[in-house]
């Protein structure tokens, strides 16, 4: 398969000033190159997406939520961003475009792609054997890597980076995978038993990379070499710092901007208007901070607003076979960021402006 084979990733029009930012829409796909790659297209796009979509859960209470505009791949050097924000994007990205082609070649949509059975018969441990019918991750990496690692069309150090934490997302689909198995024996015994590997829920890979995030390792490069470009003095700083990096851990280049704060040319919306939450079941500490995080430290009050919610009440089952239910009206109390008086916020603002990575 040829290295130009790509997926071109049209620009987002949501932000007008992110435009020229040429940040992606995971909606919009399209790809250049021989008539057999156009198959897994639709797969790459529905990966892209659902990553895109567990990212924004992962962050959904914390100052930056993953906008629509976080996958800034521009080849303009001074739009592009390499915080460890951006590390979580390319690595849960990468991972949503692996896990998706891998399911799919499972579920039979691809006449190239079946099991992985390169190890059966193979005695994996005391009391089992591989057999069965392993998810083929090795088909899932190869054709994510054609494209999402096509993307990448530069030598510099933040194509190294995107590039590294493209394998990371695609490391954590292996890594969080589950061997499944099934008895054999007289009667039920279970003497021994057939195992094979599977795809963990995506939910589990999300969490596997949120913890990287919070580990993440921020790059310390020689500023004078880097701004050499593609000169083998650059190259040669680049290949230093990346020879202690571990395989699995994500890296970054800059510090985070400020999240509180809108910043329409990078896409950052602020914190202001957000949703926070103060009351509620089974919430965990970092939710009932959610208020304190969005609003109190950015400078902004916490607003009650009483909202009406429809929702589906006394269902009875009719036999047979349906459910009906009534639709019931009723207040409900949420809690979002509104902004104070000016001369209340000065203090704050200053404050938090030092404060390190803050998410």
């Amino acid at each position: 398969m040829k290295r130009s084979t790509f997926l071109i990733l049209s620009i987002a029009g949501v932000y007008g000033a992110v435009l020229h930012a040429a940040a992606w829409s995971v909606n919009n796909f399209l790809m250049t190159g021989p008539k057999a790659y156009l198959t897994y297209s639709s797969s790459v796009a529905a990966g892209a997406h659902s990553g895109m979509e567990e990212c924004k859960f992962q962050f959904g209470w914390e100052r930056w939520n993953c906008p629509e505009s976080a996958l800034q791949l521009s080849t303009h050097n001074r739009l592009r961003s390499a915080t460890r924000e951006t590390s979580f994007v390319h690595a849960i990205s990468s991972a949503g475009v692996m896990y998706t082609l891998t399911r799919n070649c499972s579920l039979g949509d691809f006449e190239s792609c079946g099991c992985d059975d390169s190890r059966n018969g193979r005695v994996g441990g005391r009391g089992w054997v591989w057999g069965g019918c392993s998810d083929n991750v090795e088909f899932g990496e190869r054709i994510s890597k054609l494209f999402v690692d096509a993307l990448e069309t530069g030598h510099d150090t933040r194509a190294l980076i995107n590039l590294h934490n493209n394998e990371v997302g695609r490391l954590a689909v292996k890594a969080t995978m589950k061997r499944a198995c099934k008895c054999h024996g007289v009667s039920g015994s279970c003497s021994i038993q057939t195992c094979w590997l599977q795809l963990a829920e995506f939910r589990e890979i999300g969490n596997y990379l949120k913890i990287k995030y919070d580990q993440a390792h921020k790059l310390e490069m020689d500023k004078r070499r880097m701004r050499a470009g593609n000169s083998a003095d650059s190259r040669g700083a680049t290949a230093e710092t990346f020879h202690h990096v571990h395989a699995t851990e994500l890296v970054f280049l800059e510090d985070s901007p400020d999240y509180c704060t809108r910043n329409a040319s990078l896409g950052h919306h602020g914190t202001e208007g957000r949703e926070c939450l103060q009351t509620g079941k089974n919430l965990s500490q970092w939710e009932k901070r959610s208020c304190r995080r969005l609003c109190t430290e950015c400078g902004l009050r916490v607003e009650e607003r009483r909202t009406e919610v429809v929702a589906s009440c006394n269902c009875k089952f009719h036999w047979c076979c349906t459910v009906r239910c009534e639709q019931c009206r009723q207040l409900v109390a949420k809690h979002f960021c509104a902004r104070r008086d000016t001369a209340a916020t000065a203090p704050n603002h200053i404050r938090r402006r030092n404060r390190g990575h803050k998410r």
